[in-house]
């Protein structure tokens, strides 16, 4: 999109000529010029104008009143007009070096995007900054750069910013502003993706769960109650850029901005209402009138003058490309592995496929935007991740949870990134063609008149493959993307990673073992109806009732009993759309039940019960393990408990849903807030004893704080389910207890940021829904202890270094220094490394020349030649250096 814009917050769009961003294609959705009428709900609060608001100090938070929506939606009809308008301007004119760019300005054409006139290859990388501490900001950022990226891509997550109607809260981790601001001091850009439907593995999708209760709302739509909000939301959110001067026109980092997200999954659940919903998304976006072009993730209509990207695995193969020929080709979610879900093993992306993905997308789509979903994923703190997603998030993305360079991950695709930057000129301005050069192997090939640069693709995944490119034979690995500089040497290969590996290692500091030093909280299980928060003859919807404000719901009913003359077994049946299910008769435990993320909706629990004469108490505890976040008309979705029944040995089944029903809306202890040292000292703790693998249950202890600067986790191996609270700040739920194929747990560390620890003692609060041993925690640190380089002669040397020759580059992490050696053979080793050994051929002086080159340091490069290690070991042999060292 382009806006000349010469002061800030312009309001007027001014035509620029040398782009075209309002375009209008000859097929595909346009934007529709429609009005709006405001809702007649009598309960909604009057409307307030745009203008900005001083800081509130509300419930502790600090919280912008930011301005509403005017009196009715905006009219977009300045659209169509512009649009038609600069296609005129710009017909008959491409984009060339020549063409002197509007400083400031952010505009598009059909290769890239276009900063200042001048088109760019951009490599972008997601971070979450709830994810993460405003502590933890600097370093991520910081590594992001140095990885070789440009552009820090991020959602606006709705529900932290606004948990209730009205009221906003930009505090600590919410602070987007810091965040956006500390990227642009470290000179990189932003991708803003202000959705607000975002889905990311997060709490209802990001929207605020009183959403949810808006008289007549139909999420994601062509309904007026929900655009209304939408619109206020999003409005807010660039109003408060454009006030923080955070647009590139205004001198700010952010380049590009996402409306809506992979709504295409889920349109055509809505019909010809989606479809106008999608239009109006998009004019409502552009009319915000902010200086830097609209993007649509997962659209492959998107209406011009917005821009359709890509999400996926392999968008070289699967992305149907731009919808015009004046948009680029983007990229904005190449996922680095697969989100976590409990119940389930970590499945991890090689660094191989990453690349060779990228490599393909930018050769066979002339791709100029490629962002990696997540570059660092981090924490799910509190109750924030989705249904059975695991707390720690794309733990192997290129930066871990806890902020770790992930190696060789990491090292491999820096590599690539310096490698394309190097032929930007022929990647962005040259002539694009593409040939095959064997059954399986073709080349793609960009050229200017002084530049070129070639990848040759190889799609076999299990043969080399010689080709023939230009006269010259080259080997291809299986499955992989050679690139060739001036389409004559080869720089890169997707599939040969040179770059250092690395050991992530975990150290006990301390047990907890010591049941002296734990106290135990019983929580008490509701029996009476008279005493519910709520009652009802009917059976209550789980998030509905709790507002999605605690993962617990109790169901309480009374039940009548009159035995039978031959003592028939009884039978309870209980039907549920939640995540687990806990069962109770007269206070004493009678079964539990769980379901998974991708097993049946409904979970069953059938229990053989004991009934005394007369009248009986039923409890049902329903959880949940977070809430949806995708998926069509999720405000129409069901949890809880469905059917309850009573069935007296071959007598017709007792209904019990229509009785009068108590509820309870969450736990005793998270009402009372005991996780906390005020509400702590509001209840009677007491001595552990046999209140080991108790369910329902507090526990409380004290540890002292890890000297050093590793990242800090609590090893829960030993517990079962629930949340864990360090200082009062949750670290977010666990799950131990639900076992993996492996036989393991999908996650057992939990990571505790250093920004919430004391400097001395902390308090460690648990609740343990399901059983478990307290005593079995640990506290441990976590660190890189190891690193690993095994670089082969015949290697291109790395881009980053100064070397012409071939080098083996090894480096500590978080100030460790190479304390030992503990391999190094420059011949022809065996293995790799995660096996090594020594192989028929070795130089003697290997490990002393390596320990001469790197121990003591924080970072080597020992060259891979014979005049380094004293001369050729076995001539006629190909000789590759592998060493191992040691970091402390």
């Amino acid at each position: 999109m382009c806006m000349c814009m010469p002061p800030p917050l312009l309001r007027q769009p001014m035509l620029c000529g040398h782009a075209r961003p309002f375009l209008l294609p000859p097929a595909g959705r346009q934007v529709q010029v429609q009005q709006v009428e405001r809702s007649r709900n009598p309960k909604e609060l009057p409307r307030e104008d745009h203008t900005s608001r001083p800081i509130n100090k509300v419930r502790g938070h600090r919280e912008r009143e930011m301005g509403a929506v005017p009196e009715a939606v905006a009219a977009v009809a300045v659209l169509v007009g512009l649009a038609a308008a600069a296609a005129a301007a710009g017909r008959g004119r491409g984009w060339s070096e020549e063409d002197s760019g509007v400083p400031g300005e952010v505009t598009y054409d059909h290769r890239a995007l276009v900063l200042d006139g001048a088109r760019r290859m951009l490599f972008a990388g997601e971070m979450h900054y709830p994810r993460s501490t405003p502590e933890m900001w600097p370093k991520l950022i910081a590594k992001a750069k140095e990885g070789g990226l440009d552009v820090i891509q991020t959602y606006v997550f709705w529900n932290v910013h606004e948990p209730v109607h009205g009221q906003y809260n930009f505090e600590g981790r919410y602070d987007l502003v810091r965040f956006i601001k500390e990227v642009q001091a470290q000179g990189l850009y932003v991708n803003l993706r202000i959705g607000p439907f975002i889905e990311a593995e997060w709490r209802y999708g990001g929207f605020p769960f009183w959403l949810h209760d808006v008289p007549d709302i139909t999420f994601r739509s062509d309904n007026e109650p929900f655009k209304q909000h939408m619109q206020r939301f999003v409005t807010d959110i660039v109003n408060m850029m454009k006030h923080e001067q955070l647009y590139y026109p205004q001198g700010g980092p952010i380049i590009i901005s996402q409306i809506e997200n992979e709504y295409q999954m889920v349109e055509p659940a809505f019909g010809s209402s989606g479809q106008r919903y999608v239009s109006w998304s998009a004019a409502m976006a552009v009319n915000l009138q902010t200086g830097v072009p609209w993007t649509m993730c997962k659209q492959n209509d998107a209406p011009d003058p917005v821009i359709n990207t890509c999400n996926g695995l392999i968008c070289g193969e699967t992305f149907v490309g731009p919808n015009s020929a004046n948009k680029p080709a983007l990229w904005t979610e190449n996922w680095t592995s697969r989100y976590l879900i409990y119940g389930n093993d970590t499945k991890l992306r090689s660094p191989e496929d990453i690349a060779f993905a990228v490599a393909y997308f930018l050769a066979r789509k002339n791709g100029s935007y490629v962002s990696y979903y997540m570059y660092h994923g981090g924490t799910n703190f509190g109750r924030s991740a989705s249904s059975y997603v695991t707390t720690n998030y794309y733990d192997g993305a290129p930066l871990d949870e806890y902020g770790l360079i992930w190696q060789p991950t990491w090292g491999h695709l820096r590599e690539l990134h310096t490698t394309v930057k190097q032929s930007s000129e022929p990647l962005l301005f040259g002539t694009y063609s593409n040939f095959s050069l064997g059954q399986e192997q073709e080349a793609h090939v960009f050229e200017t008149e002084s530049r070129c640069v070639a990848f040759l693709v190889n799609f076999n995944p299990h043969q080399t493959s010689e080709v023939v490119f230009r006269n010259i034979s080259l080997q291809l690995a299986p499955k992989s993307i050679s690139i060739l500089s001036d389409c004559k040497i080869v720089v890169y290969e997707t599939a040969k990673v040179n770059a250092q590996h690395g050991t992530r290692t975990t150290e006990q500091v301390q047990s907890l073992n010591d049941i002296n030093t734990w106290k135990a909280f019983k929580e008490s299980i509701p029996q009476d109806v008279t005493k519910a928060m709520h009652t009802g003859n009917q059976l209550f919807e789980h998030l509905t009732t709790t507002k999605d404000e605690t993962d617990y719901l109790w169901y309480i009913v009374g039940y009548e009993y009159t035995p039978s003359d031959d003592n028939q077994l009884v039978l309870l049946n209980v039907e549920s759309r939640a995540h687990i299910l806990h069962a109770f008769v007269n206070n004493e435990y009678v079964g539990r039940v769980h379901g998974s993320h991708d097993g049946p909706a409904n979970i069953i629990l059938s229990a053989n019960i004991s009934l005394k004469e007369g009248p009986n108490s039923i409890s049902l505890l329903s959880a949940m393990v977070g809430s949806p976040d995708s998926g069509a008309h999720m405000e129409r979705r069901v949890f809880g408990i469905r059917k309850v029944s009573i069935q007296q040995g071959w007598e017709p089944e007792q209904i019990l849903n229509n009785e009068l029903w108590g509820y309870e809306v969450g736990l005793f202890g998270e009402r009372n807030r005991i996780y906390t040292q005020e509400g702590s000292d509001n209840v009677e703790w007491t001595a552990i004893n046999n209140l080991t693998y108790s369910s329902l249950t507090w526990y409380r202890t004290a540890f002292p704080t890890p000297a050093g600067n590793d990242a800090v986790v609590l090893n829960l191996t030993g517990m079962g389910k629930g949340e864990v609270w360090i200082n009062g700040e949750s670290i977010g739920r666990y799950w131990v207890s639900f076992k993996a194929p492996s036989g393991n747990p999908s996650q057992s560390l939990y990571h505790i940021p250093r920004q919430f620890l004391n400097p001395q003692d902390n308090v460690l609060v648990l609740f343990e829904e399901m059983g478990g041993d307290p005593q079995q925690i640990t506290v441990n640190t976590v660190s890189i202890t190891g690193v690993c380089g095994n670089v082969n002669e015949l290697s291109a040397p790395s881009l980053q270094s100064q070397d012409k020759e071939p080098a083996v580059d090894i480096s500590c992490q978080e100030g460790k220094q190479i304390s030992a050696i503990e391999f190094a053979s420059y011949g022809n080793p065996i293995g790799d490394c995660a096996s090594y050994g020594i192989g028929s051929c070795h130089a003697e002086s290997s490990e002393w020349a390596v320990k001469q080159d790197c121990v003591g340091k924080t970072r080597c490069s020992v060259p891979v030649t014979p005049a380094k290690f004293g001369g050729d070991p076995c001539p006629g042999i190909q000789k590759s250096l592998l060493l191992v060292a040691s970091c402390r």
